[in-house]
């Protein structure tokens, strides 16, 4: 018996697809990179994927320890 509804962004694989499919939607400002509130605001709404903050982070750092995402110093996000 489950006593919890299983969060299908609870994967770090999975938030890191989301993410990735986020991304390749969002116009890149230069070089490549897009501002990360693009990729965390339809991500953890209600009306978006209604993911939570640690499944967002979860998901940048596999991503970019995979070498899909690269994250720039002034907090851009980048696809590699």
């Amino acid at each position: 018996m489950k006593l919890m509804n299983e969060r299908p962004h609870s994967d770090p694989e999975a938030a890191r697809r989301k993410l990735i499919e986020l991304a390749k939607g969002v116009e890149a400002v230069q070089d490549g990179r897009i501002h990360i509130e693009k990729n965390n605001a339809p991500f953890l709404s209600k009306n978006g994927c209604n993911s939570s903050g640690p499944e967002f982070g979860a998901g940048i750092k596999h991503a970019v320890d995979q070498g899909w995402l690269e994250l720039h110093e002034s907090a851009r996000a980048g696809l590699t």
